[in-house]
C-alpha cells in the first residue's frame, strides 16, 4: 500500500546484522539486537513481564515477539500476577494476544534465554524462578532507572517516556516492516500508541521522542479499536475503593494520601484509579493511594503516587520516604509523574483474627503515613480511628467482604 511505502522510505532497513561495528560508526541499539537475535535463531524465548503488566509492558512484549520472528526466534509472553484493570483486560481481548499466566508446574526450562520488557527483574516473581532453573536474562529493555538486579547480553535502559517508544524506533529502523494490511500489525500498531499514551497522560507530558513514534503509529494503527479499550466500563470493585479513597483521604500542603485497608489481588490495579482520581480534586497536586493487597497467605503494602507538580520527582520522593530493604532494594520508585511502593507484610501476614487484622492496619496505615507527611515536612494527624470499612460493616477488601477473597 502507498502508505507502506512512504514508511520504508522514513529509515533505511537493517540488511546486514552479522557486520560487527567499526569505532568511527557504532551499531545502533535496533542493529545489536538484530545482532544478537541473529546470533539466537532457532532458540526460544521466555518474554518476561512484571507481576501486573500494563499497556506499555504489555505492548513493547507484542513487538519483540513479532520482531524476534523475523530471526526465527519464537516467544512466549509470561507473566505470574494478574491483570485487573478494565482497559488492560480490553487491550488483551480486543486484540486477541496470546500471553502465558505462570502456575504451578509451567515448564520453565523450555526457554533457552528471558526477555525482560518494561521491567529489570525487580517487579517480576518469575525473576527468581528462571534463575532457579538456570535460564539466562538474554534482553532488558526498559524506561524506568538503571537498577542491577539482573544482567544481559543487551541491555537498553534509557530515560524515555515509554519501553512502546524504544521499540517503536526499532521499528522505525527496519526490524519489522509494518504493513496496514496485516491485522496484526495494525493492532501492534494500536497496542503501542496505548501503550505511549498511558505512560504519557495520553501525550500530555510526551516529549519529542514519543511524539514522533505516535506520529509514526498513527499511519497504522485502528483508532476505533483504541477507542473501545479506552472506553471499557471501571467495575465495581474499583468505584468502590475510589469510594473509600475518597473517605479516607487527608490532604495536608496540596497533598491527598489516602489509605484503602484490604484489596483481593484481582482489585491492585483499583490503588492507581484512585490516586488518578484523587488528584483531580482542586487545590491537589499529589494524590498517593496505599493498600494491603491480599494473595493466599501472601501480603503486601502495595501503593501509588501521582503528581502534576513538575519540580517533584516521585523516583526521589518514594525513595527517601520509605527508604530501603537490608540488601538495599528501594520499596518505592517512579519517573515523571508517577510512582509506586511495594511493602512485603512478611511474618505478620495470613493472621485471620478480626481484631489482630484492624491493628496490623491500622499499624501500617499509620507508619506510612506518618513517612510520608515527613518527606513532604508536616507532622503527622492525631491517630485516627478505625480500620476503612465497607458498608456492610466488613474489613474492606476492595468493596467486598473477607471471606469472599
Amino acid at each position: 500500500m502507498e502508505g507502506d511505502t512512504d514508511m520504508s522510505r522514513e529509515r533505511k532497513p537493517l540488511t546486514d546484522v552479522s557486520t560487527k561495528a567499526s569505532s568511527a560508526h557504532p551499531m545502533s541499539r535496533a542493529a545489536e539486537l538484530a545482532a544478537l537475535l541473529e546470533a539466537h535463531r532457532g532458540e526460544r524465548h521466555a518474554i518476561v513481564m512484571q507481576d501486573y503488566p500494563d499497556p506499555d509492558a504489555i505492548s513493547a512484549a507484542w513487538a519483540h515477539k513479532l520482531i524476534a520472528a523475523k530471526f526465527g526466534v519464537d516467544c512466549d509472553i509470561i507473566y505470574e500476577g494478574r491483570i485487573s484493570h478494565q482497559e488492560n483486560l480490553a487491550l488483551v481481548q480486543l486484540t486477541e494476544l496470546e500471553m502465558v499466566r505462570y502456575a504451578d508446574g509451567y515448564h520453565l526450562d523450555q526457554y533457552q534465554g528471558t526477555v525482560f520488557v518494561d521491567n529489570q527483574g525487580t517487579t517480576a516473581a518469575l525473576t527468581d524462578r528462571f534463575t532457579a532453573v538456570g535460564v539466562k536474562p538474554l534482553v532488558i529493555v526498559d524506561h524506568h532507572e538503571k537498577q542491577d538486579r539482573i544482567q544481559a547480553e543487551f541491555t537498553d535502559i534509557r530515560q524515555i517516556g515509554a519501553t512502546a517508544t524504544i521499540y517503536t524506533e526499532y521499528i522505525r529502523e527496519g526490524l519489522l516492516d509494518l504493513k496496514k494490511s496485516e491485522p496484526s500489525h495494525v493492532k501492534l500498531a494500536t497496542a503501542l500508541i496505548h501503550g505511549i499514551r498511558s505512560e504519557t497522560l495520553g501525550l500530555i507530558r510526551a516529549r519529542a521522542a514519543e511524539l514522533e513514534a505516535a506520529s509514526f503509529l498513527s499511519r497504522f494503527a485502528d483508532f476505533s479499536l483504541l477507542e473501545d479499550i479506552l472506553s471499557a466500563k471501571r467495575s465495581k470493585q474499583v468505584m468502590d475503593v475510589i469510594r473509600l479513597a475518597l473517605e479516607n483521604r487527608e490532604i495536608r500542603e496540596s497533598y491527598s494520601i489516602s489509605g484503602v485497608g484490604f484489596l483481593r489481588s484481582e482489585d491492585r490495579d483499583s490503588i492507581p484509579q484512585a490516586a488518578d482520581f484523587l488528584l483531580t480534586e482542586e487545590n491537589v497536586h499529589t494524590a498517593i493511594v496505599y493498600g494491603i493487597i491480599l494473595k493466599g497467605d501472601r501480603e503486601m503494602v502495595v501503593g501509588s503516587m501521582r503528581t502534576t507538580k513538575v519540580t517533584l520527582n516521585p523516583d526521589e520522593f518514594l525513595k527517601e520516604a520509605l527508604g530501603a530493604t537490608e540488601t538495599g532494594r528501594y520499596y518505592g520508585g517512579g519517573r515523571r509523574g508517577a510512582g509506586g511502593f511495594e511493602i512485603a507484610i512478611g511474618f505478620l501476614a495470613g493472621i485471620k483474627d478480626d481484631e489482630l487484622v484492624r491493628m496490623k492496619w491500622r499499624l501500617y496505615d499509620e507508619l506510612i503515613k506518618k513517612k510520608l507527611l515527613a518527606k513532604i515536612g508536616v507532622a503527622p494527624p492525631a491517630i485516627k480511628s478505625e480500620t476503612p470499612r465497607t458498608d456492610t460493616g466488613a474489613l474492606p477488601t476492595g468493596g467486598l467482604r473477607m471471606e469472599e477473597t
